[in-house]
């Protein structure tokens, strides 16, 4: 992402709207849910893993919520999903 959709309050309500949006889409496989909400559990649930990683939980969710959207956005465009 670029740093001024990085910093997009509109944007970032895109982000984790769609996220749910996807996670309980039916039209979305279950191997593409679980390629994000295991990682992101798992780093909830084990922070302690990576003791030095200077980047928090929700930081982490962050990335990989928009991570997820945009790759959701392309392998399944015909979703209509409102932006």
């Amino acid at each position: 992402m670029k740093l001024k959709k990085l910093l997009s309050l509109k944007q970032w309500s895109h982000i984790f709207r769609n996220s749910w949006q996807y996670i309980v889409s039916p039209e979305v496989a279950v191997g593409d849910k679980l390629l994000f909400t295991i990682p992101v559990i798992v780093y909830w649930v084990m922070p302690d893993v990576l003791p030095f990683m200077p980047i928090d939980d929700i930081g982490v969710t962050m990335l990989l919520a928009g991570w997820f959207v945009s790759r959701m956005e392309r392998k399944y465009p015909v979703l209509k999903i409102k932006r």
